[in-house]
């Protein structure tokens, strides 16, 4: 996923010179998780910049670039720092159209890495997606897979307006598949079918896809055939999929590494009531993390959901 990332962004430089990035130590280093690596060196300085560790100037200073005619893509080096520049992203960021009416887009791209699995310190692993959608302007993007990170994030830095990037970081080198080359773009909102199943399907974004994939080879063995469905996006999300897959199965698990309170899923299983209730056989039921703060990297485990426990609610919504 990382080469798939950086082919992504070589592509749309490349293509396009208002392009650039911005973030702490995204040039000389390549960023922390080596995504922006040989960037600099390739398109200048001037294109890819080093920023001082401080969230707030880096999106900040991206909103100003994009109202000048730039197309900046912002790395903040996790998600879980986001906290640091939250006004700039919701009540600037996410606002400056209709503020301006409609006189300037802000087209910025914030990557940023999210999610656990990699036994990092505190604020490193949040999962905050949730408090983004709630952010209306901001269009809420979760790759699962290589092939898609590099076609969405070209989608993203193409798009008029703002998009958050959030990237897998446990699938960073774990995550491997054939990725077009040259220009490979992915529409938002529009769900992927990772997996085909009857019984039950099970619904996630991001890592959580992959886990819902391993349950999935579980439950097989248990002859329980499981549908997987990769929202891909967030914002703007695919209701037509998340709805035609609770009808195929109706038996529906939301899986998602956010807490479990007010989590996206509790959106899935809203909408899946609203458009979809006369088709259930059962309650959507959620998989997520629990509603304590991250723990050490050592207790992730526990705290994270796992194939047990997914497979658990599957089994549990088809045998009840």
């Amino acid at each position: 996923m990382v080469e798939a990332l950086r082919d992504g962004l070589r592509v749309a430089m490349a293509a396009d010179p208002t392009v650039i990035c911005l973030g702490l130590d995204i040039g000389r280093l390549g960023g922390v998780f080596r995504v922006t690596k040989g960037l600099q060196q390739e398109f200048g300085m001037d294109r890819v910049v080093d920023t001082p560790l401080a969230e707030a100037a880096i999106i900040g200073a991206a909103i100003g670039l994009a109202v000048s005619g730039l197309r900046p893509v912002a790395e903040l080096q996790f998600l879980g720092f986001s906290h640091q520049g939250f006004h700039q992203i919701g009540a600037q960021l996410g606002r400056f159209r209709q503020r301006s009416r409609g006189r300037f887009s802000v087209p910025v791209v914030i990557r940023a890495p999210c999610g656990g699995g990699i036994r990092s310190p505190e604020f490193h692993s949040d999962s905050l997606e949730a408090q983004f959608v709630q952010m209306p302007g901001i269009k809420v993007v979760m790759p699962a897979c290589p092939a898609d990170a590099k076609g969405l994030l070209l989608t993203a830095i193409r798009d008029p307006d703002p998009v958050l990037f959030c990237e897998p970081d446990r699938l960073y080198r774990s995550a491997r598949e054939e990725v077009p080359a040259g220009d490979h773009a992915v529409p938002f909102g529009v769900a992927r079918q990772a997996r085909r199943g009857t019984d039950v399907t099970l619904i996630a974004w991001s890592a959580a896809v992959e886990l819902c994939l391993r349950a999935a080879e579980a439950l097989a063995a248990e002859e329980i055939s499981a549908q997987v469905l990769d929202l891909r996006t967030l914002v703007p999300l695919d209701t037509e999929a998340v709805v035609a897959a609770a009808r195929d199965t109706g038996r529906v698990v939301v899986v998602h590494e956010a807490p479990l309170t007010a989590g996206f899923g509790a959106e899935i299983a809203a909408t899946i009531q609203e458009e979809a209730f006369a088709s259930l056989d059962g309650p959507v039921r959620r998989v997520a993390a629990w509603d304590v703060p991250y723990p050490p990297g050592r207790m992730e485990d526990t705290y994270l959901p796992s194939v047990a426990r997914v497979t658990a609610a599957a089994r549990a919504a088809v045998l009840d």
